[in-house]
């Protein structure tokens, strides 16, 4: 779990079983808020603040700081650096957990160095209502790369069409592992999302949404045709209607679907 490593006084160990690797670089920590701009009126969630490198940066720009973490021990030490009166809140919890309104309200902003095993379901959660204006993530390299993808590149699938359908991804740079202490056995990138002004699908069913692409990438290999009949147990002709209606190939494959017609099909089917 790579977070930002503070430097005052001594610091709770390491813990293994949340993953931690502590960013140290000063550069990149400047990057990443960079990335977010936070100004002086604005509040941001932090998630997974650590030793609070990043959050020291953050409070410096931003006019409050929310930032929630997991490690008790940490959790401790981050309130004794920033004690009550400050513009830094302190809790104690797990994101995925947590309600981001009852935090920070309807209008913030969102930024984590975030756990890499459970990176998607937290991403999934940011992207839940209400979004953030903006979010910045630090992810693994790989997992970077498969958000932003578009479709028909090597690296395009389930995760680039559910985050595409609401939200812009860019990579904003690539951080290597000896930024990290201990550095962790991948490389890492800071993405920003920037939600859509207006989604391509519902946020009542982007659950369902979600378990029909996988599904439909689940059998990446297979036409979409076959695919439909497949997953939704469709005839040959009302497979063949819904994909011409929605303006997909018959024999296109789910790896070169834009989030566009994957919203589309997925609209109709559940229309009809």
């Amino acid at each position: 779990m790579p977070r930002a490593a503070g430097g005052r006084g001594r610091q709770p160990p390491v813990l293994k079983k949340f993953g931690q690797h502590f960013l140290t670089d000063p550069s990149i920590l400047t990057a990443i808020v960079d990335a977010l701009a936070p100004t002086s009126t604005d509040t941001v969630l932090e998630i997974g603040p650590g030793r609070g490198a990043l959050t020291d940066i953050l409070a410096k720009r931003a006019g409050k700081v929310v930032a929630i973490e997991i490690d008790r021990a940490l959790t401790e030490s981050l309130r004794e650096r920033y004690p009550s009166g400050s513009n830094v809140e302190i809790v104690e919890g797990d994101f995925l957990e947590s309600d981001p309104r009852a935090l920070a309200g309807d209008d913030y902003l969102l930024i984590g160095n975030v756990p890499y095993y459970i990176t998607t379901p937290i991403v999934f959660k940011a992207l839940e209502p209400p979004m953030p204006r903006r979010a910045v993530f630090l992810v693994q390299r790989e997992v970077a790369e498969r958000m932003a993808a578009k479709e028909d590149d090597d690296d395009y699938g389930a995760l680039s069409v559910n985050i595409g359908v609401v939200a812009q991804v860019e990579q904003v740079l690539r951080v290597p592992a000896g930024a990290f202490k201990p550095p962790p056995k991948v490389e890492s990138a800071v993405v920003r999302l920037t939600p859509l002004a207006q989604p391509l699908v519902r946020a009542d069913s982007l659950s369902a949404f979600r378990t029909f692409v996988q599904a439909a990438f689940g059998q990446r290999r297979k036409q979409m045709v076959r695919v439909l009949r497949s997953v939704r147990r469709l005839s040959p002709e009302a497979a063949t209607e819904l994909l011409e209606s929605a303006g997909i190939e018959l024999t296109a494959r789910p790896e070169v679907v834009s989030p566009e017609r994957f919203a589309r099909l997925f609209e109709l089917l559940t229309a009809n």
